[in-house]
């Protein structure tokens, strides 16, 4: 008689946190789906969760907690359940995870997040918890293959980690220092993605300006983004984050002369005022910051600038914080991430003096998002009467149903809802061109006709229900130039 083959097992991952988490959630399915695993459907209990954790915020302990608590009732209902616990949380708390929470089956780190599939398989065989945490990088996370949220754009690392000691940041304790991917490897996932029908690509880094320094080449950037415009059917080329210090000229230039490249621009600035950006160990100044936007904007006049900006830093006096507001008026973002200091255990910065009371954080940050909301509007409000092109995006929306509109992200990013005949059969991933009707602090909206609409491979894959996957890329000799064919990979 034939023994019952056992359904496969079901996982889900639940990412905090940013971009470079959210990918490597993409590569932790990946893995998991390689291993035979597969996603669990919606509203239904998987077998194993992944907690992919961020620690950049203060409450990031306790969202993690609290959530494993929400799971502990449900886990002791099925003994076969497991939870992992991986990212920065993880690789900071170490086996405190399993102390405070000893229902967690696995936590791995940042360093070798390649290992879950062997810890979760481990801890059932020893029914015990597996902690694994490395301090140095056990492979490079691209080389792993990965499972994509998105058929019409992708996320592609061209680094791991960082070189700065900024003093409010835990990062560089948590992904080490930075370890940069070979050129030609990066290339070889781009055109990888572009022929799975990929238009939009953002290359990550915790600092993109960087690039190239492991492998002694600090124009190698630069010349990312050029070979980027080789790349068939890619479309749409982003990066996110510089850093000012870095910022050199000639990446502006292939900003500009490299078609496929956004002219949108993440700059973080933290703070305007010069002494806070000592205290943050941050090596550049309030003039030189505006000289980097002056430049961009001679070279790109339609450039987005957004930013991030920090209040209430230790030691932030009312005329540091003035500071602030003035560069914030100068460089005229569309948009920022704006947040209070918040205390992280491991900096500099939580055992400074003069930490700012509640109170004067809270009125200072008020003050800075009204500022900033004046001139994002404003800025919109520039945009009225243009033709803007709009690719296609799932979830960008909130009130679409109720509004009948569709949304998705012009060239420089900005958010553009759209008025759509329903019987056109647009698609995420699709793109259209329409003429803005209305500008607000946050978004555009479109409500007149569409001026034209292309069909996309992109949108073919999402209306087929098919997910976009790339294998790992091996590490290669720094070069960058055209890599030997690749094959297409095939879509399920």
């Amino acid at each position: 008689m034939t023994a019952p083959i056992s359904a496969p097992r079901t996982f889900k991952v639940i990412t905090y946190g940013c971009q470079m988490n959210a990918h490597d959630s993409e590569r932790i399915s990946g893995l998991l789906e390689d291993a035979g695993y597969v996603p669990a459907a919606a509203g239904g209990d998987p077998d194993v969760v992944v907690f992919n954790t961020c620690a950049v915020r203060e409450n990031a302990d306790n969202r993690l907690y609290g959530n494993l608590g929400h799971l502990r009732p449900t886990k002791s209902a099925n003994p076969g359940m497991q939870i992992a616990v991986g990212g920065c949380l993880a690789q900071k708390d170490r086996g405190e995870i399993v102390k405070k929470a000893p229902w967690v089956d696995v936590v791995f780190g940042t360093h070798n997040i390649g290992s879950l599939p062997v810890l979760l398989e481990r801890a059932r065989h020893n029914a015990s918890a597996e902690v694994e945490i490395l301090e140095s990088l056990e492979v490079f996370p691209s080389t792993l293959p990965t499972r994509r949220e998105s058929t019409y754009a992708g996320w592609v690392s061209i680094s791991v980690g960082c070189n700065n000691t900024c003093t409010f940041c835990i990062v560089p304790a948590l992904r080490g220092k930075e370890k940069d991917r070979r050129p030609g490897d990066i290339l070889a996932e781009v055109r990888a993605l572009a022929a799975e029908g990929v238009l939009e690509v953002t290359l990550l880094g915790q600092n993109v300006n960087s690039y190239g320094v492991e492998f002694g080449d600090r124009l190698a950037f630069g010349k990312l983004l050029r070979a980027c415009g080789s790349v068939e059917g890619l479309e749409r080329v982003r990066f996110t984050s510089p850093h000012p210090k870095d910022f050199t000229d000639d990446v502006i230039a292939a900003m500009a002369e490299t078609p496929n490249v956004c002219h949108s621009l993440h700059m973080p600035l933290q703070s305007g005022s010069d002494a806070v950006l000592r205290a943050m160990r941050r090596s550049y100044r309030a003039e030189r910051y505006l000289g980097i936007i002056d430049k961009v904007r001679a070279a790109m006049p339609d450039a987005a600038i957004t930013t991030d900006i920090i209040v209430g830093f230790p030691g932030e006096t009312d005329d540091d914080f003035e500071r602030t507001l003035d560069v914030v008026r100068a460089a005229r973002y569309s948009s920022a991430f704006t947040f209070q200091y918040s205390k992280r255990p491991g900096t500099p910065a939580a055992t400074m003096e003069d930490q700012v009371p509640k109170a004067v954080v809270q009125e200072r940050y008020d003050r800075l998002i009204a500022t900033l909301e004046e001139i994002s509007w404003a800025e919109n409000k520039q945009l009225v009467g243009r033709t803007l092109e709009v690719l296609v995006a799932v979830g960008e929306g909130r009130k679409d149903g109720a509004t009948g509109r569709l949304s998705g992200r012009a060239r420089d990013g900005r958010l553009v809802h759209f008025a759509a005949d329903p019987t056109a059969a647009i698609r995420p991933g699709d793109v259209v061109h329409t003429t803005v009707t209305y500008a607000a602090p946050h978004h555009l909206n479109a409500d007149g006709p569409l001026i034209s609409h292309r069909r996309t491979r992109a949108g073919d894959a999402w209306e087929a229900g098919r997910v976009t996957r790339t294998p790992g890329v091996s590490l290669g000799m720094p070069t960058i130039g055209a890599p030997p064919p690749q094959p297409a990979t095939s879509s399920c």
